[in-house]
């Protein structure tokens, strides 16, 4: 029983600290929504290239410590004989002693909120690129007038003539 409760305590500081972790990447990945944000807007290749860098360097990091999350949680499942599904926070709020209750708890609240801001940036973010997107479909839809069959006709000499509301650039060979 000893053993058990000492094993259950190294396992829930192990998972403290992955919610560290994890709170930290919440933190990173506001910040990088923000910077795609602002490069986009300015329109900035470089800098959006280093960011996609940096986001493509940390993948593995992110992986790993999602893998070593779910040990941790299976761990604690073996340890308090219960299934992996039902090893979440709540969970372990309710079977642990007061301390460590309230340290779940604000480790808990952290993420939610920070979830939750998540949630608005990646939306604000999506809001923007699919503005960009359909803005650039109709400076292209403008400029080439795609989809619209070409209305052109022949003077009394023969020679073509493109009516002035056509597209400004001519795709004809």
């Amino acid at each position: 029983m000893k053993m058990t409760a000492i094993h259950i305590e190294e396992k829930v500081d192990a998972l403290l600290t992955c919610l560290d972790k994890d709170v930290q990447h919440l933190q990173e990945g506001l910040v990088q929504l923000d910077e795609l944000r602002r490069w986009v807007i300015k329109r900035d290749d470089a800098a959006l290239g280093r960011l996609l860098e940096k986001l493509q360097m940390k993948v593995n990091d992110y992986r790993r410590h999602e893998r070593d999350r779910q040990s941790i949680r299976q761990d604690l499942a073996t340890a308090l004989g219960c299934d992996l599904g039902q090893v979440t926070l709540s969970a372990l709020e309710t079977s642990l002693p007061k301390a460590r209750k309230d340290q779940v708890a604000e480790k808990k609240n952290k993420i939610k909120s920070l979830i939750e801001a998540f949630r608005r940036e990646h939306l604000k973010t999506a809001l923007l690129l699919s503005e960009c997107v359909r803005f650039n479909n109709r400076l292209l839809r403008s400029l080439f007038d795609m989809g619209k069959v070409e209305d052109f006709g022949y003077d009394s000499n023969g020679a073509a003539r493109r009516h002035a509301n056509t597209a400004l650039v001519n795709l004809q060979l």
